[in-house]
């Protein structure tokens, strides 16, 4: 803490106020001296400034020392030195008596009992716990304050080393024959114990309030007076929360307090969390406000948005997290209003329909349509990973999950299935759609209720209390649901996987080319050398083909034809046992086309410079050749047929004018199951033979019991052309 480089070489020590000055002199045998009061002012012992605060001291020291010409230099030295969090004055330290716990003496078994804890993240509990706990310092568990547990430590006034430690209300009672009906400070301190003549009062200092933390798990239930049972039942705990900063707080008092008491951990599992800071990265503060009004976030956002906002971020990894409103926005957008919009989709069609849950006759799973078994087998899968990810503590990996099953039950089983509920005539399959959407949300519920426990139960009053009144009152006293392994199928899901994918390239490629996903195209073709992920194409096909617009889906094995592609060594990979032909590699890989990474693909290696080459150590790349419309993701490139022909652009039109129409609906306020009588007419003869092409598939889509050519009174532009329309309801 000094070098030899700077001023005198002689460094003054002051044993009585400094850890190191403390530790040096005593190993030197030089005792303290401490002329300083409780209030860190100068008692008789330095008769000229008693009373003094040390700090106030200062100038009156200096100038006698300049007075008395023993003063050599005088400076103003800046440097970091401690102050008062809640005052801001500055703050001394100082050697007083202190009670502690000889940790030394424990620290061997609590080592070997913290590999018994499972920790996440597990490297908190591996190093930085792990490390404090094997150098940890012996213990001071007393403070010199007002409040708090008072020691229970009598001391005899003539001999201080003649010691009684209580152990209960009623020994002190027995022992000093007063009746203790309060256990503070005030009370306490009054209470004078005699024994074999000799008088012992209590030692003044009350307990450290980590010391009270750490026997938590007994005091709250008054044990070992009572409640005994139920202690050895719950202990120790399941499973324990708190931050990171604990690491020197509760999760070490826990662990002293337990290897002492009983030689065992005070937890079996513990979820560390990180801090939550403000958006600009700085510590959270009263004083400054840089957080928004809880108040305003809940109102704004909701109690289950900040729940799962917090679950899914870097916090429950024992990270620091800035906190974002853009965040707990994101959440409401990709997880709240899809969930909420996906129980308005059913309960207003269900109410169309007239389906009961009560009354419907589904068939089993097994005889569904093909979606109804992809989104149950989705949702069993998901029951199996929640479980597995909460039962190793790992929240972390369970938000993104319970999101993208949402973004899978909304824009892939709701969005492609919308017209077996309202459009269908088959009234079987209908059925089933309805029974599994009603399955599937209520059985979500239940799963998302720990981190939504609003918004489920609202879902679960809705749907399941309101028509079964031997039903659970409440989501959350619903048993959790386990997964059906019988029911899950991979092979399925991994196909819709593959179909998403090529949706998502296919919205892609429509927008890079400005082409809105009303005006239908000829053909969409999916390719790839991996026969899996054309079967998976022509599977979904009738699927691909409504949520793309476009008239066929093909398939094509021939990537070559439509994209190039570039090889690239995976260093991570390589390195450890290529090294210095890391180059050489790379110089290979580079002259590689589809016929090299077929080989490596299909599962065999290639030998470069006398190393085994597979799939895992390359880096591939598919680019779409200059002028196609194409676009690739891992496997996966899709081809779109941009060419419009006269049918197409008339088909389009007649599309645009449906929106236009719904709209209209929607603005005039009517039921989703309303009819209604259109009247539209058009100077442009291009649009209006369009329009009188389709006029069946128009009038169907919109519900309308009348479609025809007059005088309309609202004006829409399709596509730059003008048509005017009226509607009313039937």
């Amino acid at each position: 803490f000094v070098t030899t480089g700077d001023g005198t070489g002689i460094v003054h020590m002051a044993p009585a106020y400094g850890e190191d000055d403390y530790r040096i002199c005593r190993a030197a045998g030089i005792g303290i001296v401490d002329p300083l009061d409780e209030q860190c002012a100068f008692t008789d012992k330095v008769p000229e400034y008693a009373g003094q605060f040390c700090k106030d001291a200062d100038k009156a020291i200096i100038k006698r020392l300049k007075d008395e010409g023993k003063l050599f230099h005088q400076s103003t030295i800046v440097h970091s030195y401690p102050f008062c969090e809640r005052t801001g004055g500055p703050l001394i330290y100082r050697a007083m008596d202190a009670w502690y716990i000889r940790v030394a003496d424990l620290r061997p078994r609590m080592v070997e009992l913290n590999k018994t804890i499972h920790w996440v993240p597990e490297a908190i509990g591996a190093n930085r716990f792990g490390n404090f706990i094997a150098d940890g310092p012996d213990w001071n568990i007393s403070r010199n304050r007002f409040w708090g547990s008072c020691l229970p430590i009598w001391i005899n006034v003539a001999d201080p080393t003649d010691q009684i430690c209580v152990g209960s209300v009623a020994e002190l009672e027995k022992l000093s024959g007063a009746t203790i009906t309060d256990l503070h400070k005030h009370f306490l301190d009054k209470v004078e114990i005699k024994r074999d003549g000799k008088a012992y009062r209590r030692t003044p200092e009350v307990l450290d309030c980590w010391f009270e933390s750490g026997a938590m798990p007994y005091g709250q239930k008054h044990y070992p007076y009572e409640n005994k049972a139920a202690f050895d039942a719950t202990f120790p705990a399941q499973f324990i929360a708190e931050g990171l900063d604990q690491t020197r707080g509760w999760f070490y008092s826990l662990l002293v307090l337990s290897t002492a008491l009983f030689d065992k951990p005070a937890f079996r599992n513990v979820v560390v969390n990180g801090m939550i800071l403000a958006e600009d990265g700085a510590k959270m503060s009263k004083s400054k406000k840089n957080y928004p009004d809880p108040a305003v976030v809940l109102d704004q956002f909701g109690a289950d948005a900040l729940r799962a906002y917090l679950i899914d971020s870097p916090v429950v990894r024992a990270e620091p997290m800035r906190f974002s409103e853009k965040g707990l926005s994101e959440i409401v957008r990709t997880v709240v209003l899809p969930y909420w919009n996906a129980l308005s989709f059913f309960t207003t069609y269900a109410s169309v329909d007239n389906w009961d849950p009560r009354t419907a006759k589904p068939r089993p799973v097994g005889q569904c349509h093909v979606l109804d078994r992809w989104i149950v087998s989705l949702m069993q899968s998901l029951i199996r990973d929640v479980h597995r990810e909460m039962e190793g503590y790992r929240l972390y990996n369970v938000v993104p999950r319970l999101d993208a099953f949402i973004n899978e039950l909304t824009n892939g089983y709701v969005r492609w299935n919308r017209a077996r509920f309202w459009k269908s005539e088959d009234k079987q399959d209908q059925c089933d759609a309805y029974a599994t959407l009603y399955q599937v949300l209520t059985t979500f519920a239940k799963v998302l209720a720990p981190f939504m426990p609003f918004l489920t139960e609202e879902v679960h009053q809705r749907l399941v209390v309101a028509v079964d009144p031997q039903a659970p009152k409440s989501v959350h006293w619903c048993d959790y649901p386990q997964p059906d392994a019988a029911l899950i199928d991979e092979a399925l899901e991994r196909d819709a996987a593959v179909t998403f994918t090529v949706a998502t390239l296919g919205r892609k490629l429509r927008e890079d080319s400005k082409l809105k996903i009303r005006q239908p195209l000829a053909a969409l073709t999916v390719v790839s050398r991996d026969p899996q992920v054309r079967a998976a194409a022509q599977r979904f096909a009738k699927e691909l083909s409504s949520e793309l617009n476009v008239k066929a889906i093909n398939v094509s094995p021939d990537e070559a034809a439509f994209c190039s592609i570039s090889v690239k060594p995976n260093f991570a990979a390589l390195r450890t046992r290529a090294g210095p032909k890391l180059k050489e590699i790379g110089a290979a890989l580079s002259s590689w086309s589809f016929s090299e990474v077929a080989e490596i693909e299909a599962g065999r290696s290639v030998e470069i410079a006398g190393v085994s080459v597979g799939t895992t150590d390359v880096l591939l790349q598919r680019q779409p050749k200059p002028g196609s419309v194409v676009a690739s993701s891992g496997s996966v490139t899709v081809a779109l047929d941009t060419a419009l022909n006269p049918e197409l652009i008339a088909e389009g039109y007649a599309r645009e004018f449906v929106s236009v129409l719904q709209q209209a609906r929607k603005d005039a306020g009517l039921e989703v199951s309303d009819r209604i009588r259109v009247t539209w007419s058009s100077d442009d003869a291009e649009l209006a033979a369009a329009i009188e092409r389709h006029a069946a598939y128009i009038a169907g889509e919109v519900l309308a019991t009348s479609f025809t050519r007059g005088d309309g009174t609202q004006q829409a532009d399709i596509n730059g052309r003008v048509v005017r329309y009226v509607i009313a309801k039937a």
